[in-house]
């Protein structure tokens, strides 16, 4: 019997170490990661303050970082990780991307996409949500509460 050595939580845990980089950088604290063929391609968290950048968001980073590493500006067969769920911006770059699946962790019940009430991803993207999200959550949580 083959054991996996990645996994779903896995995954979204590198994504969560991401997250925490951010909120050590003082970021707001969202970690993405893309993997592709079973290996972690792309890694990234916000640096929108670091690039005075409102586009740098986790996700963006994570795209053009992958779309570099596969010399392709489609990521099908890739999956995204994000703590947070995407923003309007980011689904929409997700949707060019052509990505083939995203997963979340903890909704965005400010700014996620899906307050559209629609998706706005790729029709053929599978997303998945709610791993992790107590952790991502509490991340989020804990750094809005410093900023107060």
């Amino acid at each position: 019997m083959e054991i996996l050595l990645y996994s779903d939580t896995n995954y979204m845990k590198e994504a969560l170490k991401e997250a925490q980089k951010a909120f050590d950088d003082d970021e707001v604290p969202i970690g993405a990661i893309i993997v592709g063929g079973n290996k972690v391609i792309a890694r990234a968290h916000n640096l929108t303050e670091r690039l005075t950048d409102v586009t740098a968001h986790a996700e963006m980073q994570a795209i053009t970082a992958a779309a570099n590493y596969l010399g392709s500006k489609y990521l099908i067969d890739c999956t995204l990780y994000v703590t947070i769920e995407p923003c309007v911006m980011c689904a929409g770059a997700l949707f060019w991307s052509q990505i083939s699946r995203v997963v979340y962790a903890a909704k965005d019940p400010k700014r996620g996409y899906s307050l559209l009430g629609k998706s706005i991803l790729h029709p053929k993207t599978i997303i998945e949500d709610g791993l992790l999200k107590e952790e991502a959550a509490q991340l989020m949580e804990d750094f809005f509460k410093q900023k107060r």
